[in-house]
């Protein structure tokens, strides 16, 4: 037992998911240190418009290259891989400057039509939000391919720093919301620079393959068709069901719950941030690996997933029971109900914490259909839930609890059902 400890303390795969955790912890030790400054200096309504924002952000951002970034880890090829990078960036070029022709034609338009006239403002910046997701992606992923971890934990914490610190900073002269909605837009750009910049050149043994035997673009597009056939909407779906509860929050009861629920999402965040990214982005080329060996994959991800049970039960449990307190006095006493909409958000935050594993692992079992076809289950029952939580209960409070339990029992749903998936996997071969 004691040399099976030692071993796993001494594996590749902990040490990679210590140097990325060691980086994400300086970077959320930051954001908490400053968080109680951030929120007394700009308020619930700041932000809320940067939260509903954000989700506008955050449903764009993850599809700006179609998810092509994601495949960049599979080729064997490295020449293959930064084939993929120039096609994401094509396509993220494209598609920015189609976002930036419908903005300028249509923007009140769209601000009526999705009730964000408060935000209208800011969707000239969306384009930008676009670039900024690609580079940042395939800078992201080429450093994970390369399994140059120790940079990504390295920008990690230095991107917290600069963004926060400039809340903070700037908050004390123009306490408004365009300071957190501009440095919000500006912070996936900065990662991307900072990550370009620390980048080493790739030490990956090539393989034989010369510039005349390099796949086109157009081979590569059709190659892993999936990821933007099904990884692609399954990722925008997502971000919508993610991004969901700001904006209909903010359509249904205000700004301020907005405010509430984007604080206390941001808090449960944390562990994920913290841990369960960096299980993910380094279980990802280890799954791909242990695939392309033959290796038992049903394994490995249940190893993953109950370690990461193993780590969030604290953490959430604590929020579970003393979220209103927490966040009164680390906050100050306007955010106590956001420790209400804590407690329900902790429930499903923990499944979606566990089920890192699971998800890395879909593109290569090749299971992105039934990912996509989740989602959109996933997306229909939380719009149920909030619709419920607001016609039948006229319930804030009530439509946040709904919407944490189903996302807690879809997402266990989720696991279950990728390691069946799994084990047919591993008897095919």
């Amino acid at each position: 037992m004691k040399e099976k400890t030692k071993e796993l303390l001494n594996s590749k795969f902990i040490k990679n998911v210590t140097i990325m955790a060691t980086g994400a912890a300086g970077a959320q030790a930051i954001a908490m240190l400053l968080s109680p400054f951030i929120t007394r200096i700009y308020g619930p309504e700041a932000y809320g418009i940067m939260g509903t924002f954000t989700s506008i952000i955050s449903i764009i951002a993850p599809v700006a290259a179609l998810t092509y970034p994601i495949a960049i880890v599979l080729p064997k090829s490295d020449l293959d891989a930064k084939g993929l990078i120039r096609l994401s960036l094509i396509i993220t070029g494209t598609i920015s400057f189609v976002s930036l022709l419908l903005i300028t034609l249509f923007n009140k338009q769209i601000a009526n039509v999705f009730n964000l006239n408060e935000v209208s403002s800011f969707l000239f910046l969306i384009p930008l939000v676009i670039i900024f997701g690609g580079l940042m992606q395939v800078s992201e992923q080429w450093l994970i391919r390369t399994k140059q971890f120790s940079i990504n934990a390295k920008v990690t914490f230095w991107q917290s720093v600069i963004i926060n610190s400039s809340k903070v900073g700037i908050g004390f002269f123009y306490p408004f919301a365009s300071v957190l909605v501009i440095l919000t837009v500006f912070a996936n750009g900065l990662r991307a620079v900072m990550m370009i910049f620390f980048a080493k050149k790739s030490s990956h043994k090539k393989n034989m393959v010369t510039e005349d035997r390099r796949k086109s673009l157009r081979k590569l597009a059709r190659e892993y068709y999936d990821f933007p056939l099904y990884r692609a909407p399954e990722v925008f779906l997502n971000a919508v069901s993610n991004g969901l509860p700001v904006l209909m929050l903010t359509s249904f009861f205000g700004t301020a719950a907005a405010g509430f629920y984007t604080i206390g999402r941001t808090v449960l965040s944390i562990p994920s941030r913290l841990i369960g990214k960096a299980v993910g982005d380094v279980f990802y080329p280890r799954i791909a690996e242990a695939a392309k060996e033959g290796e038992n994959v049903t394994n490995l991800i249940k190893k993953a997933t109950l370690a990461l049970s193993g780590v969030g039960i604290v953490p959430f449990g604590l929020i579970v029971l003393f979220g209103p307190k927490l966040f009164s006095f680390v906050f100050g006493s306007d955010w106590v109900v956001a420790g209400e909409y804590a407690r329900w958000i902790a429930l499903w935050s923990f499944f979606a914490f566990m089920n890192r594993p699971s998800v890395m692992s879909l593109p290569v079992l090749n299971a992105q259909r039934f990912h996509l076809i989740y989602t959109v289950i996933m997306l229909v029952t939380r719009l149920s839930a909030l619709a419920m939580g607001y016609f039948v209960f006229e319930s804030d409070i009530v439509a946040v609890a709904l919407f944490g339990i189903s996302g807690a029992i879809l997402n266990f749903g989720l696991i279950t059902i990728t390691l069946r998936i799994s084990k047919k996997k591993t008897r095919l071969v």
